[in-house]
């Protein structure tokens, strides 16, 4: 009987992964080009202007509700075409693994290395099954992120061309700073990326406690 290779079925996960991680890459690319970047953000910006936009008066403003829409659909969607839970249970699964094989190691038990090497192979597989269902989503969720980034973009450079007082705001380490300068991408992007981190924390944690809670309804359990 041939010998099954448990390698045999890596390469194609690993060229999808590398064609989805090359898509996202190139959309990111895309961002730093005027003429595409523009497009996407004169798209958006006839919806987001007259509803965020306030004239440019409220600048911070505007990055906030920017920032939490922006996370909120690209959160909620990426929660559509994941299972979290399933996800959650494979880290856990490989964190608790990993530590019973570096145990294993620390304790020189031949026997539990040699178990813990043959199923080694399975726990990397259910690793790259939860990394590839990620990558697909990356693509998906950088079409709602690219637009309104572009938009951010274009808005900024648009108020300071209109007034620079505008896009000056005070923060604790200056008097007064121009959301226009640069440190590879304007200040204005930086502080709005700020701006979304915890709250993207915030809405990913929410949606997987809803989603635990109502596993465990099914399940028949009270949720903590």
């Amino acid at each position: 009987m041939a010998e099954t290779n448990p390698m045999a079925g890596a390469n194609p996960p690993q060229k999808s992964q590398m064609l989805f991680m090359f898509i996202s890459l190139a959309m990111m690319i895309a961002l730093f080009l005027e003429p595409v970047r523009n497009v996407m953000g004169k798209a958006v910006g006839f919806v987001l202007e007259p509803l965020i936009g306030f004239n440019g008066n409220f600048i911070v403003i505007t990055l906030m509700i920017a920032g939490m829409l922006m996370i909120g659909l690209s959160t909620i969607v990426r929660s559509l075409l994941t299972d979290t839970m399933t996800q959650s249970r494979n880290q856990k699964e490989m964190a608790a693994f990993n530590a019973e094989l570096r145990k294993a190691r620390a304790e020189n038990n031949l026997y539990k290395i040699k178990k813990l090497t043959e199923q080694q192979q399975v726990m990397m597989s259910k690793s790259m099954e939860s990394s590839m269902k990620m990558m697909k989503t990356m693509p998906i969720t950088m079409v709602i992120v690219m637009p309104i980034i572009s938009w951010i973009w274009i808005y900024i450079y648009a108020l300071y061309a209109k007034d620079p007082a505008l896009v000056t705001v005070h923060v604790p380490w200056a008097e007064s700073v121009l959301l226009t300068d640069k440190i590879i991408v304007p200040l204005g992007l930086m502080l709005y990326m700020l701006i979304t981190i915890p709250f993207g924390q915030i809405v990913s944690r929410s949606i997987r406690w809803f989603q635990y809670k109502k596993r465990l309804e099914k399940l028949g359990g009270t949720p903590v």
